[in-house]
């Protein structure tokens, strides 16, 4: 059976000029293959599938003409409300970019909370830096929707800087500060300076073109297994965290799915309102059932760690945040630095670097733009390691990476429009700077959050298992990669966690303490296991053979690994104001 292939864009569709002088009319003009790709390319889907059919007939003495049809591949997702470039209206935007917002400030409450309570820091501290993070993530992310991959992704705080950033937190040389906010002080200086070093190596992979290089032998088999573990990766946040409080998480996780998945085919309207904002009808209401829970006093007489997850009123971060505070940076003094810190620190933003390029893909497929071509890549990864330096200089303990959680939500919405994720940025600023609104959203019960997670991860998951359409699975080389790094991808960080949580060290154990942190780091990490496995064997195993290029998908995407050879990429990925004369993408 022959392969079905995509319909190439309509020539008559107009382009964009991009000698045009209008910086501002090029953000907000909708890209026209957004708006007209689906119109134009469903003659051409039902001709193939007519011509398929009347082939089966004719083979098989008149059999139904839809048995045993393929579905086409399609290097632009079909079904998409709007895409990258184009955009839904003012309000409805407004809306979904809250949405976003609230969904990223999950990430960022749980992330602060553990690192700051470990710097020795109190709730003023931890709403200071959720604030700080809150305030550089808004920065980061407007440049890589500006100026980076131009996809609609948030950037926000990541767990793969947790692991140094505690080692640093609970170092020795901090056993003769006995005021905490002095020794809450001194760590975050370190972490500062670890974090301005690992943003040279994040920007050098990045602008210097190294990411590049990497990106130009990817191909669906090896990008299958990366984007699938970037989400299914973070499952220890999703329904662990969920029940740590199970009468508010469970139903906020079965809101979600009726709202999202099932009400819309129950109330027919023309409008999407209950799929597309399921997120904030989901924790209003289970955010009035938990405040109705505490106010009736259900937790009163239970365990301190209950009462955290369950009642509404212990964050602490209301009664600790300010009314009005603009972070700066060197907030928290000059930063210090330290060789082995720096070193750590650099292995987690590796896996930053990776695990952003992971939700890279899924976003791109979400917003329904064509496959990312690698020099868009390694420019997100250039301003990834801008975003990684803005960390230092402000202070916020962690790293950033892309946030999977944000590219699952433009699966659930439909909506991967570049200009929500911009409107989420500016929501990021505002309550940053309004510490005491922000606190309150931030108050958030975290099983509410985790619940959101179950979904969202998923999503991500998805896309990476809808990138097996370009493969061929009839391929025992195919199946042998898939399972080896997908098994292998969840193997071997479940042993490095374990390890680390019996024995207290992880199970490479040597004098050198950075050594440790960035064994530890690197393999505690399921999509960077993965990816190392199946780029290698997808490189190396029978790389030779003819078959290799068609079966592992990589001449569907080798049309979109020079940027200028589809005309699509220029739509989609390039930059605002006609910037691409002075920064070419090649």
């Amino acid at each position: 059976m022959e392969t079905v292939k995509s319909s190439p864009p309509n020539p008559s569709v107009p382009t964009y000029n991009a000698a045009s002088p209008s910086f501002f009319s090029f953000l907000f003009t909708p890209s026209p293959y957004c708006r007209t790709y689906h119109i134009h390319n469903q003659p051409c889907f039902e001709k193939q599938v007519e011509i398929t059919e009347k082939t089966t007939m004719a083979a098989g003495g008149g059999g139904k003409s839809d048995d045993f049809q393929p579905f086409p591949v399609k290097d632009q997702l079909p079904g998409v409300d709007f895409c990258v470039s184009s955009s839904p209206s003012w309000p409805e935007a407004i809306l979904l970019g809250f949405q976003h917002y609230l969904v990223m400030i999950g990430t960022t409450v749980i992330i602060s909370s553990i690192l700051v309570s470990l710097m020795g820091g109190g709730n003023v501290e931890k709403a200071e830096v959720i604030n700080s993070v809150l305030f550089v993530a808004g920065i980061n992310t407007l440049l890589q929707t500006l100026f980076g991959t131009r996809l609609p992704v948030v950037i926000g705080a990541s767990y793969a800087f947790v692991i140094p950033t505690v080692s640093i937190a609970l170092s020795r040389r901090y056993t003769y500060i006995i005021d905490p906010h002095e020794r809450f002080k001194h760590s975050m200086r370190d972490v500062q300076g670890a974090l301005i070093v690992a943003s040279f190596f994040t920007m050098i992979m990045g602008f210097f073109g190294f990411w590049r290089i990497f990106a130009r032998f990817f191909s669906p088999i090896s990008a299958v297994p990366l984007v699938v573990l970037t989400g299914l990766g973070l499952y220890a946040q999703g329904f662990p965290q969920l029940a740590r409080c199970i009468e508010i998480g469970l139903p906020a996780l079965v809101a979600v799915v009726f709202l999202s998945q099932y009400v819309t085919h129950l109330i027919k309207s023309k409008h999407a309102v209950f799929d597309r904002y399921a997120i904030l009808f989901a924790i209003a209401i289970i955010w009035v059932y938990a405040e109705i829970l505490t106010a009736a006093g259900a937790y009163d007489h239970r365990s301190p760690k209950t009462q955290f997850s369950c009642r509404t009123d212990r964050s602490g971060l209301i009664s600790g945040a300010p009314w009005i505070r603009v972070p700066y940076p060197f907030q928290w003094g000059r930063p210090s630095f330290n060789a082995g810190d720096a070193v750590a620190v650099i292995a987690a933003s590796f896996v930053a670097i990776i695990e952003s390029t992971g939700t890279f893909i899924a976003a791109s497929r979400y917003a329904s733009a064509t496959p990312t071509p690698p020099s868009v890549l390694t420019r997100g990864i250039g301003w990834l390691g801008v975003g990684i330096l803005l960390d230092g200089l402000f202070g916020t303990g962690s790293g950033s990476t892309a946030s999977v959680e944000n590219a699952g939500l433009l699966g659930l919405t439909r909506v991967g429009s570049r200009r929500v994720i911009q409107i989420a940025a500016l929501f990021m600023l505002f309550f940053s700077v309004l510490g005491k609104f922000g606190a309150v959203l931030a108050s958030i019960p975290l099983p509410i959050m985790a619940a959101l997670y179950c979904v969202l991860f998923a999503y991500v998951a998805s896309a990476g298992l809808g990138l097996l359409q370009f493969c061929n699975l009839n391929s025992f080389r195919n199946k042998f990669i898939l399972g080896f790094s997908l098994f292998l991808g969840l193997s071997i960080p479940q042993y490095f966690n374990e390890h680390l949580l019996i024995s207290g060290h992880g199970p490479v154990h040597t004098r050198a303490t950075w050594f440790n942190i960035v064994m530890q780091v690197i393999f505690s990490s399921p999509a960077t296991v993965a990816i190392i496995v199946a780029y290698f064997l997808d490189c190396t195993h029978s790389y030779g053979h003819s078959s290799i290029r068609r079966d592992s998908g990589r001449h569907w995407w080798e049309k979109f690994r020079n940027f200028s050879t589809d005309t699509r990429s220029e739509e989609f990925y390039s930059l605002p104001g006609n910037l691409n004369r002075f920064f070419p993408s090649f």
